[in-house]
């Protein structure tokens, strides 16, 4: 597992689906310069943390959109899994406007470092991360989490918050810093 904080964030073009609709050559690229960036990454999807954590982040997507946040999902799934996950109103993901691009092959978690191999067991096993991106394309933040263990969003918005108000005043963010 690299450590990416203040790297170039790997650049990448994937396909994937947004809105119910299959988006061809996304690149993370168009959105240098104009917004910071959220990008997690998932190994798999249909299971009930994930759908809940999707579905968290949808909730939220105004609070990082008032940030200037524009937030990438990354999976190991199929394009038809994951479009038939998105229209899927049993699992609540049915509401998911944000997109989340196909990783099946894995080279773009392979480019973020996120595949270890466990000698013991002899088999390749895909970590859960997340990564903030600034606007200049350089990783600011790097949360790896067991496959077992979710995520804290306003965690992730207040290390947003803590960034922001380092550009914002040239100076170390205070400790337990909330954004007024």
């Amino acid at each position: 597992m690299n450590n990416l904080i203040g790297e170039n964030a790997p650049l990448f073009i994937a396909n994937g689906v947004q809105k119910n609709k299959i988006i061809k050559n996304f690149t993370l690229k168009q959105f240098i310069k104009k917004k910071y960036i959220i990008l997690f990454f998932y190994n798999k999807i249909f299971t009930s943390l994930y759908n809940k954590e999707l579905n968290t982040i949808q909730k939220e997507i105004d609070e990082f959109n008032s940030r200037n946040v524009k937030i990438i999902a990354i999976l190991t799934n199929s394009k038809k899994s994951n479009l038939s996950l998105l229209k899927s109103k049993k699992k609540n993901c049915d509401c998911i406007k944000f997109p989340i691009l196909l990783d099946k092959n894995k080279k773009i978690s392979y480019k973020y470092g996120l595949l270890t191999y466990i000698k013991k067991k002899s088999k390749l096993i895909f970590y859960r991360c997340l990564f903030f991106i600034d606007k200049l394309g350089i990783i600011r933040y790097q949360l790896i989490n067991d496959v077992h263990i979710g995520i804290n969003i306003y965690e992730i918005l207040r290390s947003i918050d803590s960034w922001q108000y380092f550009e914002i005043n040239g100076e170390l963010c205070p400790v337990n810093y909330k954004k007024k």
